[in-house]
This record gives structure tokens, sequence and C-alpha cells, in this order.
């Protein structure tokens, strides 16, 4: 076990009591978010429409399912993340790999069954992970408006402005100040 002895009067004793309060202060201020606030739970989620287990990952916010021994590509709504030719893009898959790469997902769809490309619209959920909000959380989405999908609009879009003034994940590059967040 490591000892730590500070000489008194040499600040550092001061200076690492207020270091340790604002740590303690972070822990005892977080608390875990729920499915209904567009974060996690230990509960399953409401509304589950299928599950399978992703067998690819295609970028930041699209993933490939396999349900019932047929292969469904799956955008996450309300979310974005930047496209193969942008900066970020590489991390911002990275993060959604290490979330759901070879996981079973619940898939939770708001109004929009598929997309103009006939890929299914769902929140995306690993056990009481909500991947959509966890992804907006850590900086490698952004929170987009697609009507009519706004069920959770509101909760991602508290989510980013927290990952953004932290500047969390993809947020220092700029890549989502363009202003706009519906589409």
């Amino acid at each position: 076990m490591w000892q730590i002895r500070i000489k008194p009067g040499s600040g550092i004793g001061a200076a690492l009591t207020v270091l340790a309060a604002a740590v303690i202060a972070c822990n005892v201020e977080y608390t875990p978010p729920t499915v209904s606030d567009g974060g996690s739970s230990g509960g399953a989620p409401p509304g589950v429409t299928e599950t399978g287990r992703v067998i690819d990952v295609i970028d930041g916010d699209t993933i490939d399912v396999e349900i019932d021994g047929r292969v469904e590509r799956v955008r996450y709504v309300g979310v974005n993340t930047p496209e193969r030719d942008e900066t970020c893009y590489r991390e911002a898959r990275a993060a959604n790999q290490a979330l759901v790469s070879g996981q079973i997902v619940s898939l939770v769809r708001d109004e929009s069954d598929t997309d103009r490309y006939d890929r299914l619209l769902r929140y995306v959920y690993v056990g009481g992970t909500f991947v959509n909000a966890e992804l907006v959380r850590g900086g490698w989405a952004e929170a987009v408006l697609y009507r009519p999908d706004d069920r959770e609009w509101a909760n991602f879009a508290a989510v980013e402005r927290d990952a953004a003034a932290a500047g969390r994940g993809c947020h220092p590059t700029g890549i989502f100040n363009d202003g706009n967040d519906e589409r």
C-alpha cells in the first residue's frame, strides 16, 4: 500500500483536500440515467420490437443485426455521426463498435419503421445501456431531430449540450457546428 506524507504548511495538503472534494462531488452528483431520460438503466427498455446480434458496425450510427436468421441494417434514431470522409469518423465508429460489436441488442421503434434506404430506424440498447444516448453523451454523435421520430429528441439535445460544454469526443473538431439540429 502506498503512503503519502505531506509536510504541514506546504499547501499540498490543502490542494489535495480540494481535489478530493471535487472528485467526490463529481461522483456524488452523477446519477446513472434511466431509459426514460435517454440514458441507461438496469431494466429492459420499453417497446422492444426486435432483438438480434450485431454482426457488423458500418459507422457511428449504423449497424447490421441478425434478426431471426436475416440481416437487417439498422440506423440509430435521433443521432448523427461523422460520415466516412469527415473528421472524427474513425473515432465515432470505434466508439459505436466498443458499445455494440457482437452484442445482443434490443431495438425500439419510434414512429417510422424504415428510412428511404430501407434501413430499420431504431433506438438501440445493449442490456440496459441506451446506445444512441451513450454515443451523444461521449460526444461521438450529435442530437438530430428527424421528424416524426422525436420521442427522445429533448433528452438527446440536453445530453449533447453537456458533451459539447465538456469538449468530449468529436465536439472539439467542430464537426457538429453546422447550426442545424433538424434534418
